[in-house]
This record gives structure tokens, sequence and C-alpha cells, in this order.
């Protein structure tokens, strides 16, 4: 019988860790986890010290996926700038794409290190952006706009989803929130 490397135990640890998360939010405990996984919580423990190592492993994960899938827009010639723009800031990893990332908003109450790990990333996401900014102004197809403020704009919208359930009292799921705030941005800055 095959045992599990260490990066495999690991991916599927992180796998079924997103999967509860969708089912029970935050909520899922290591006993559900290890339970869903058929293996006890002890060699869970050998990968990950944790719950946090856990979430805060997965937010990583999640920012590498959206990375591989930045560069598949950025280097796509069929999608003009405005487009790869609205895809880009809107973009939540195709791996994610079933799980319920409303619940996110409690993070910063009950797990504020994970939380302040999550608003990290999302604030240094912006390479590519900037890139496609800089030259969508020097094409003609966006007009000047300060990189700074909107990455403010979207950074202060993106984090008022965390100050508040907004998104769970109005069943809005996240990835459709974010989507709509790249569409909102994005159309406020093509040149007509």
């Amino acid at each position: 019988m095959k045992t599990d490397t260490t990066q495999d135990l690991r991916t599927r640890i992180l796998d079924e860790a997103a999967k509860q998360f969708d089912k029970k939010g935050i909520k899922f405990t290591m006993d559900d986890l290890a339970h869903a996984l058929g293996m006890s919580k002890k060699t869970i423990y050998t990968v990950f010290e944790d719950k946090r190592s856990i979430m805060t492993e997965t937010i990583d994960r999640f920012f590498d996926d959206a990375l591989i899938e930045e560069e598949m827009i950025l280097n796509d010639e069929s999608l003009g700038i405005p487009e790869q723009l609205r895809l880009i800031i809107g973009k939540v990893p195709d791996r994610y794409t079933q799980n319920d990332l409303t619940q996110l908003y409690v993070l910063k109450e009950k797990y504020p290190s994970v939380y302040r790990h999550w608003k990290f990333c999302r604030e240094n996401y912006w390479e590519g952006v900037a890139l496609l900014l800089e030259r969508g102004i020097r094409d003609g197809a966006i007009r000047p706009v300060s990189m700074p403020i909107l990455k403010t704009m979207f950074q202060a919208t993106v984090e008022q989803f965390f100050q508040k359930d907004v998104l769970v009292k109005n069943h809005i799921p996240y990835r459709e929130a974010l989507s709509q705030v790249a569409d909102i941005l994005v159309n406020g800055i093509i040149v007509k």
C-alpha cells in the first residue's frame, strides 16, 4: 500500500480544509478535518502546527494560484487591457470558486493573525494590475489614474467585506462581489 509523502499529505489536508471551511466556515474543527480525511489529528499535527497554520497556508495557496492565473490572463492576447484588468482585479482562483468566501469577515475577530496575513497578501497582489494600468495609460486605452488611489479604493471596499457581514446578509458570494467591484472600478477608468 502506498503511503502519502509529506507534500501529498499537506495537499490533502489543505484541500479538505478548504472543503470544511466551505461547509462550516471558520468553525470547522481539527476533529472535523481528521474525520473527513479518515486520519487522526495526530497525523495532521505532524504536518501542521495548528488550525491557524492550516488557514495561513491556505491563504498562501490562494494567492499563489491567483498569480498563476493572473499570468495566464496577462499572456492572453485575445483580451484587451480593460478586460485583463477587470479579470485580474476581480479574480478568485478557480480552485476556490466553490468556496463560500463570504465567511472570511469572521477572520478579523476570531483569528486576527490569519486576517492580517490575508490582508497583507491582498495588499501585495498588485504587480500585474500596475503593469496593465501603465500599459493601458501609455496606449490610450485607459485614462490616466493614480495607481495608489485605485489600489486604495479597491482595498477599502474589500476591507468593508471584512468589517461587516454585508455579503452574508445580502446573500452575495464573495467572488461575485469581487467581480462587481472590479467591473465598477474598470468601467470607471475605461476611455469612452
